[in-house]
């Protein structure tokens, strides 16, 4: 079976398409990996971190950063790829042959689709497994202890309560010279000074404690609170000195990488697909709305109906008065609403009994606002829960279309510059991106903060670059000189000569 040429131009667009688009990956991978990697430096440097759990941590590193690489080398990849067919001039012989520019983009719009379903994919099955493994291991190197490396010359402070101060090493005998040390791990009042000629530092066998040799020295310890504890008195006690030949010290130190469970953070929104964000988004809702419902209850029945202030029988008398003042009133054919004026109520009362009226009232309004005030932060931290899993759950679908979106403004904005490489199309779509970057970050803070309702946050981005996508493929497809100097320098001209021509006729018609 022989293929026709438009198949084989097909497979040329493709081929030099995904080749440019697994090297754009690449690289913007690597920079935003180096990026994240200097964020996280001191949780990695001097923890004498094993190669295996680096290796753990790059590749859930690199997992992490695919969502923000994957846009950028679309883009990046379709004005390098349009960019070298417009200069090398095949893109005009394309068209010159009779094929239109939608025609040309059809096999790659196919492989974007694929793109982007993985993208959805990866999203929603790969992502929150590796974020929920990468902040698990981040978790657990910040608890690690730093590794043993006492400097000459200055205090080292690495091992919790100790400042530990040698002035000279020996490192092939493993022996320390001149040594300091203040040992304040039962609090600075009962701090201990230690001196010594030399010593030695080595770890126990399962690597949880230090053992500390020292030689030739003498400690200093503080008496005083010990002394106060005992008897009670705040007589000052002088320091304790003791000289020694040799001493030795257990020191916790535990060197090994503790890990901490996985199912910490089994409730995070980052470590859940789409099925498990819509049903904790339901689940706390519906939690939400409950316990709305009973604050209202609440409030009305304890604040608004008394019952907080009298018991039952006392609660059925006042209803029993009420009813008598109502039936009195009724028989007089008075109102019976009057007899509940609240003016001539509190002006029937004495001073003292004034006073004392406006104590409970006030203490009675300062406890409902308390009350209010404190249902509102119980059904905010709900309403967080809620908007953060939205959030979540709007970026697994934004990520998709918005590499969908980087394709047709690379695509034709690479077919109407006609510049490859990586010079211009590599300032572009830095420039491009930092746009959309502004923009996402911008609807996704107002989106969590409350500002915004989260799909219009999560979408701004999707909103603002569909149209410039849209205007930029209409020009692509109308051979339009958007970018032409020459162009835009007739367009001047023009524009000039018309003002001149127009000051002109001014001149004249004032004359």
């Amino acid at each position: 079976m022989r293929w026709s040429p438009v198949k084989r131009l097909d497979m040329y667009l493709l081929r030099s398409f995904l080749g440019l688009f697994v090297l754009t990956l690449m690289i913007c991978v690597f920079i935003l990996l180096m990026q994240f990697v200097w964020m996280h430096v001191r949780d990695l440097v001097g923890k004498g971190v094993e190669i295996g759990v680096l290796a753990e941590f790059f590749i859930y590193a690199v997992a992490s950063v695919i969502p923000l690489a994957l846009p950028l080398a679309v883009l990046l990849a379709s004005l390098i790829a349009f960019g070298n067919l417009g200069e090398k001039f095949e893109l005009t012989a394309m068209k010159a042959a009779g094929i239109s520019l939608f025609r040309i983009i059809r096999p790659l719009v196919v492989a974007i689709m694929f793109i982007c379903l993985g993208a959805f994919y990866f999203s929603n099955s790969i992502l929150p497994v590796s974020q929920a493994k990468l902040w698990t291991l981040i978790f657990s190197l910040r608890q690690k202890s730093p590794e043993l490396d006492i400097p000459e010359g200055e205090f080292y402070a690495g091992i919790a309560g100790y400042q530990i101060y040698v002035r000279h090493k020996d490192p092939r005998r493993g022996m320390l010279y001149d040594m300091m040390i203040y040992d304040y791990s039962k609090g600075f009042r009962d701090m201990t000074v230690m001196l010594a000629d030399s010593g030695k530092i080595v770890f126990s066998d399962d690597k949880k404690y230090l053992m500390l040799h020292l030689y030739s020295g003498e400690s200093f310890e503080n008496l005083n609170r010990k002394q106060q504890r005992a008897t009670g008195t705040t007589k000052n006690i002088p320091y304790r000195r003791e000289s020694f030949v040799e001493k030795q010290m257990l020191i916790d130190f535990d060197t090994e990488l503790n890990r901490f469970d996985e199912n910490l953070l089994a409730d995070q929104h980052v470590s859940k697909n789409t099925r498990q964000l819509i049903h904790s988004i339901d689940s706390v809702n519906v939690l939400g709305r409950q316990k709305s419902r009973e604050q209202s209850s609440q409030l009305i029945d304890t604040r608004y109906l008394g019952r907080d202030h009298h018991s039952v029988v006392e609660q059925e008398q006042l209803m029993q008065v009420h009813e008598q003042r109502l039936q009195a009133a009724a028989a007089a054919g008075e109102d019976g609403l009057a007899a509940y004026n609240p003016d001539s109520l509190f002006a029937s009362l004495t001073d003292q009994q004034k006073e004392r009226a406006l104590a409970i009232a006030i203490e009675r309004a300062n406890a409902q606002s308390d009350q209010v005030n404190y249902n509102a932060v119980v059904l905010d931290d709900y309403l967080r829960y809620i908007r953060r899993h939205e959030v979540e759950l709007h970026r697994k679908f934004t990520l998709a279309f918005a590499c969908l979106i980087f394709f047709f403004i690379g695509a034709p904005l690479g077919a109407i510059i006609r510049k490859g490489g990586l010079g211009t199309p590599v300032i572009i779509s830095v420039v491009m991106f930092i746009i959309y970057y502004i923009i996402d970050n911008t609807g996704y803070k107002m989106a969590r903060e409350a500002l915004w309702p989260c799909w219009a946050g999560m979408w701004l981005s999707s909103f603002v670059l569909l149209p410039i996508g849209i205007f930029l493929t209409y020009k692509a497809a109308t051979d339009s000189a958007l970018f032409n100097p020459e162009a835009w320098e007739k367009i001047f001209a023009q524009a000039i000569k018309k003002l001149k021509i127009r000051k002109l006729w001014i001149r004249l018609s004032k004359r």
